[in-house]
């Protein structure tokens, strides 16, 4: 958080008279609200736990005691959910944030005259090259994966981007904050604006996040004699007009709660995004959601063909109680010899009463209704190799239709706001020039291939009344602006500003021609 004001310890000696405090930022007042937050997350939470118990398994629960990484997989025996968890996962990264890719730029806004858009276009690239290596560099790609996969399970995300410190390879920092740590309120406009985070670090860690941040004796005293005792901390980013007031409190049970560091930000560095939002609910809904009674249904059947599978290999053997045998010693492996008593029928198979052969059929259909609410039969990889260019195009168009609402959503809640606090961080620190994404002078687009995807059908419109036009005749092509056409399709498909030649440059007469005339 080295890009908020933090005001920690920065108090004189002799401070003169402060304004009364603001008591909806104070300590016990910001514990409160974050209690009353987190009872109402808590009916979440078995939910989450089970999905993520048979979609995600291994991650931070959400019920009762344990740690990332713990075994709790015993009652899992299908595993085609995580599978499908971890294939969309992948497809949601290269089909809106592809690591080592152009999937953003800035274009002039729709104020600005045609001349003042040819000399500040290629600024505005050159601006975005920038902004888009800082991500490269940074460890972005790692952890909005993690974060894409707490969506696809759960229905809501949370990343934390931080500016890193200086002589850093990248400006930019990532978290991919887990959602047991986070509790989000929403705001009126129907956004994840207010963001909870409550963590338990050490004293150490705390020294290093939030140097010179007033800390109880208490705390400093446990945290000394015992390095490894953590201790809570809530921190809170929340609404404040048109900035956010970020605060840190400290809750750790040994003193009264304090507040460790505190600041501002124009944009919030919690950046919350969700999958599908039903009306009135605040956290998100996910796929996992929609396929969990075919998960459950599957992981079920699969437990039960195992146990079948286990009887018809071993068998069920009855025995007479005859005083010879002795059925707690039986070993059944090949060359074993069991005693009998002379007369009895000794150990004896007991018939199978039926066989479970409708198992294989139940556990098809249900494994494909699976990948098919996780998309992985959409979005997954494709079985022929090659394919003609209108199979491309239909593939394009059937995915922009699956994902229409969801992309939408993601684009108002995770790629605008991701940008445009990228844009934020390199332009104070004078990494690009001093510019404002409103709207108006400067525009985001969005040129990651499913946004593509969404522009082919405005392009094949295009290119079809090209065609149309040229058929009609010369005097049908005489009403076509073929550069103004170019220019339009270039800008449609990402093309860079400086491949693309300004109208003042295509206007102006050649040399020959000036000495000519």
């Amino acid at each position: 958080m080295s890009d908020a004001i933090t005001a920690a310890s920065a108090a004189p000696s002799a401070a003169p008279p402060r304004a009364r405090p603001n008591l909806a930022t104070e300590p016990e007042a910001l514990l409160e609200r974050y209690r009353a937050a987190r009872e109402r997350r808590s009916v979440w939470e078995s939910h989450w736990q089970e999905c993520y118990d048979h979609a995600l398994p291994n991650g931070q629960p959400f019920v009762g005691t344990g740690a990332p990484g713990e075994r709790r997989v015993d009652r899992l025996f299908d595993g085609t959910a995580p599978d499908a968890v971890e294939q969309l996962a992948s497809s949601l990264l290269s089909e809106l944030t592809p690591p080592w890719s152009r999937w953003f730029g800035l274009v002039p806004g729709p104020t600005l005259s045609d001349a003042e858009r040819d000399r500040v276009a290629p600024m505005l690239d050159r601006a975005a090259g920038i902004v888009q290596a800082h991500f490269d560099r940074s460890n972005f790609a790692v952890e909005i994966h993690q974060a894409f996969l707490d969506l696809a399970t759960v229905g809501t995300a949370s990343l934390l981007m931080e500016e890193a410190a200086p002589g850093a390879p990248s400006s930019l920092r990532f978290t991919a904050v887990p959602l047991a740590e986070v509790v989000l309120e929403e705001g009126a406009d129907g956004r994840l604006d207010g963001t909870f985070r409550r963590s338990e670090p050490t004293l150490a860690q705390i020294e290093r996040r939030f140097p010179g941040a007033d800390i109880p004796e208490e705390v400093r005293k446990r945290g000394t004699d015992e390095p490894d005792s953590r201790f809570p901390l809530v921190e809170a980013v929340l609404p404040d007009g048109v900035a956010y007031r970020w605060t840190v409190v400290l809750d750790s049970g040994l003193a009264e709660p304090c507040r460790l560091a505190e600041g501002r930000f124009a944009q919030s560095p919690f950046i919350n995004f969700r999958w599908l939002k039903a009306p009135g609910e605040t956290y998100g809904r996910s796929p996992v959601m929609k396929a969990l009674p075919d998960i459950k249904t599957a992981n079920k059947v699969v437990e039960l063909v195992l146990k079948n599978a286990s009887v018809a290999v071993t068998g069920i053997w009855q025995a007479d109680d005859d005083g010879v045998l002795n059925p707690a010693t039986i070993r059944l492996v090949p060359g074993t010899i069991i005693p009998k008593a002379v007369g009895s029928a000794g150990l004896t198979p007991l018939a199978n009463p039926g066989r479970f052969d409708v198992s294989q059929l139940v556990l098809d259909d249900l494994r494909a209704r699976i990948r098919h609410a996780l998309l992985t039969d959409r979005l997954g990889p494709l079985d022929q190799p090659r394919m003609t260019a209108t199979e491309v195009v239909e593939r394009s168009s059937e995915m922009a239709r699956l994902l229409g609402a969801t992309f939408g959503r993601l684009q108002a809640e995770l790629l605008t706001p991701l940008l445009l606090r990228a844009v934020g961080i390199l332009r104070r620190r004078g990494e690009i020039p001093d510019i404002t994404v409103d709207g108006r002078l400067v525009t985001l687009q969005q040129r990651s291939p499913l946004a593509q995807a969404q522009a082919q059908r405005d392009v094949q419109a295009t290119l079809r009344w090209l065609e149309t036009a040229q058929q009609l005749g010369p005097e049908a092509l005489a009403t076509v602006d073929a550069a103004a056409t170019a220019r339009w399709l270039g800008e449609a498909f990402g093309v860079p500003a400086t491949l693309i030649r300004a109208e003042a440059a295509m206007s102006a007469p050649k040399p020959a021609e000036a000495a000519h005339g």
